[in-house]
């Protein structure tokens, strides 16, 4: 959802316009799908780092001469790693105004992600329902599937979240005005 908001700057006398907001529970219908708008090359920094960072120590992620010797011949890209690309890349679609994400389940990984792939994304929205134990928010149940410039479905999972319905989205901050020097 877009919304403008017209305020007159005095500097310049230009319109302001707020950007992307996100959607709210009534927003999403069940057999929607959003395909997410950012692809993402994965560098093997983003390999090594995200491997170091979570303390995964199977060789596979980071030692090029030892993965070479598997039946990849190549470093595979930490799968969690992928869990977490995928899900950011769904965020602009669907979980910017997100109260909290409930579960990831069955989530798949049918073939492999190598260094110097580009992940895409898509989600369709799955069921929603109203929650009942809280009247601002609603549930989602999407399946989120990350694949490669070729196609090549690298994940496959779902994922439930509560999202708040519209008018009760929490306030963001104000964004500062710059200032001229």
């Amino acid at each position: 959802m877009f919304f403008a908001t017209f305020v007159v700057n005095p500097e310049n006398r230009m319109a302001l316009k707020e950007g992307w907001t996100g959607r709210v529970y009534e927003d999403f219908e069940v057999g929607d799908i959003y395909q997410h708008p950012l692809g993402r090359t994965v560098l093997p920094v983003d390999n090594s780092w995200f491997t170091l960072l979570t303390q995964n120590t199977n060789p596979i992620h980071f030692d090029r001469h030892y993965s070479a010797q598997t039946e990849f011949g190549q470093p595979l890209v930490d799968s969690t790693f992928t869990l977490a690309l995928v899900t950011g890349q769904s965020v602009i679609d669907l979980s910017i105004n997100v109260m909290a994400n409930l579960g990831w389940d069955e989530v798949r990984l049918p073939n492999p992600l190598f260094e110097g792939e580009t992940v895409y994304s898509r989600s369709e929205v799955l069921e929603k329902r109203e929650s009942k134990s809280r009247p601002n928010v609603g549930i989602v149940k999407v399946k989120t599937t990350g694949f490669t410039e070729t196609g090549k479905i690298v994940i496959e999972f779902l994922r439930t979240f509560m999202v708040y319905k519209r008018g009760h989205v929490p306030k963001r901050g104000s964004i500062p005005e710059p200032k001229a020097k």
